[in-house]
């Protein structure tokens, strides 16, 4: 890869992805000209288009801009999930433009930087958020590429300055292995992407090698209980760095963090789950590692929102509350159920998931199942297939089939609205990795005017 001084121009094939759409806004804010093509228009690519980025819906070569064409100082950028037959991509490995991956570049970003890695199965997305805006509201001089929109900047991506960047290590297609962490974490490790990996050794021994990547064993952060070599991560149990004193006041967790060198007290973190707690221990282990200052890390965690679809709320009332999160493993199910049954024991729960890929459908179902019929009421989408064709005999009436619960049934969108609306539980979930995210929007408005 050329120097990326010395690149005027960017095309990202796949802009409207989330970690591409961080690397655009990121260019873009660098003063470079930023191109990018998307097979269909989001929230996500129409403000890319309002920070006046080039963006195209067509998969076809006369739409790239002219300013492209030319091809000297351009780097194109892709992610695996392009489907082979891409016309635009193909055009430029045909005209020997220079291509990366979207990995390779974020490990060109982040290599002449302190580089903070959040990998894991699940939580990454949550604990590099929590970490660049406790690097940011403590003043230190980060660049954080998030996995999702982190709700206090409304955006992927928070700029504070650029000799910390925080990036999230992705382990699919062993993305996260073209990274150079200084420091890192391992959130979780559950087998996940068995199209890719095979089986959970395979994804064991990608993570063993991810962590390998960082120099010290005492800079490498690991949930407690990981096959793992690492500074251990846990709640009021006997680890590195733990949670103590954990209370819930006003619906909020309240506790102190026990450090192998300091204890700060009086920590108050908002977002529910002990998964998500875990998440916060781990971004304020990394972030005192990289030299915050401490005494403001109380405050910087306080003021945390969160990141949507990650446990968000769109309706908080006495009668009725509405949850969307993005959870699409049965690990994440069960962190969800914990978190919302914690905070709502008594009352009733609905939900409406959305499985994502017919594979991981199959892999897990018998998890899947177990997950879902902690609920009262389940309600599934048909699979959502993403970049896979159908593998016979694995639908969502297989799934709900192996689930244990009298109130359960297989729906198309256009029946949710009646569906929740009829319901009698007061916890109603929206969850999936799909384009169940795009009805969240119009069922609260639904649910609102109704309630």
């Amino acid at each position: 890869m050329n120097n990326l001084n010395n690149i005027q121009t960017f095309y990202f094939v796949g802009i409207g992805g989330i970690g591409m759409s961080a690397l655009a806004r990121y260019f873009n804010m660098q003063g470079k000209a930023v191109f990018g093509y998307d097979k269909t228009p989001t929230d996500l690519t129409d403000a890319l288009i309002a920070e006046g980025i080039k963006v195209t819906f067509n998969d076809d070569i006369s739409e790239i801009d002219k300013k492209v064409i030319q091809k000297e100082d351009v780097l194109v950028v892709y992610t695996p999930a392009i489907p082979k037959g891409n016309k635009v991509l193909n055009y430029f490995f045909a005209e020997g433009f220079s291509i990366v991956k979207r990995a390779q570049l974020l490990g060109e970003v982040s290599k002449n930087t302190l580089c903070l890695a959040v990998a894991g199965t699940h939580g990454k997305t949550t604990t590099s958020a929590i970490l660049g805006h406790l690097l940011a509201e403590c003043n230190m001089p980060v660049t954080a590429f998030l996995g999702g929109i982190a709700e206090n900047y409304n955006s992927n991506f928070i700029y504070n300055g650029s000799e910390i960047t925080v990036v999230e290590a992705d382990e699919f297609d062993r993305s996260f292995l073209q990274l150079q962490p200084d420091i890192a974490c391992i959130t979780s490790m559950d087998a996940d992407h068995l199209d890719i990996y095979g089986d959970a050794s395979e994804i064991e021994n990608a993570f063993r090698a991810f962590a390998h990547l960082v120099e010290k064993e005492e800079h490498v952060f690991i949930k407690q209980n990981l096959p793992l070599d690492g500074m251990t991560v846990a709640i009021g149990e006997n680890a590195d760095y733990q949670a103590q004193d954990v209370k819930i006041k006003n619906g909020a967790y309240n506790f102190n963090l026990q450090t192998p060198d300091i204890r700060i007290e009086n920590l108050v973190f908002h977002l529910p789950g002990h998964h998500n707690l875990t998440n916060a221990i781990m971004a304020l282990g990394m972030a005192i590692l990289a030299g915050s200052p401490t005494d403001r890390l109380p405050k910087a965690l306080a003021s945390f929102k969160g990141v949507k679809r990650r446990f968000s709320y769109k309706i908080k009332t006495d009668a009725l509350v509405l949850i969307d999160d993005y959870a699409h493993h049965p690990t994440e199910i069960d962190a969800l159920f914990q978190a919302v049954n914690e905070m709502y024991p008594n009352d009733g729960k609905q939900i409406v998931f959305q499985p994502h890929l017919f594979s991981r459908t199959r892999d897990f179902g018998e998890g899947f199942a177990k997950s879902l019929s902690q609920f009262d009421e389940v309600v599934l989408l048909d699979i959502y297939p993403a970049r896979e064709e159908p593998i016979e005999g694995i639908t969502s009436k297989w799934l709900l089939d192996q689930i244990n619960v009298i109130q359960k049934r297989v729906v198309f969108k256009s029946a949710l609205p009646e569906i929740l609306l009829k319901s009698e539980c007061k916890i109603k979930l929206l969850v999936g990795a799909g384009d169940i995210g795009a009805e969240v929007t119009n069922l609260t408005k639904i649910l609102k005017n109704e309630t």
